[in-house]
């Protein structure tokens, strides 16, 4: 199974707070901050709502 390394490469601040929560969610504290979630639909349904503020590269296992 996939998985997607996600970074934070803008800031959420001054964002909706229905993005900032996403962001939270995901666990993305910093800029630059990234992390490793499973490849599945809730996770490609959220960054889909904040694509403009992260990074996204598959790791094949």
């Amino acid at each position: 199974m996939a998985q997607l390394k996600i970074t934070l490469t803008r800031s959420a601040a001054h964002r909706l707070p229905k993005q900032r929560k996403i962001v939270k969610e995901l666990g993305l504290a910093r800029v630059n901050s990234s992390v490793i979630k499973p490849d599945n639909a809730a996770t490609r349904g959220a960054i889909f709502q904040i694509s403009h503020l992260v990074s996204v590269e598959e790791i094949k296992d």
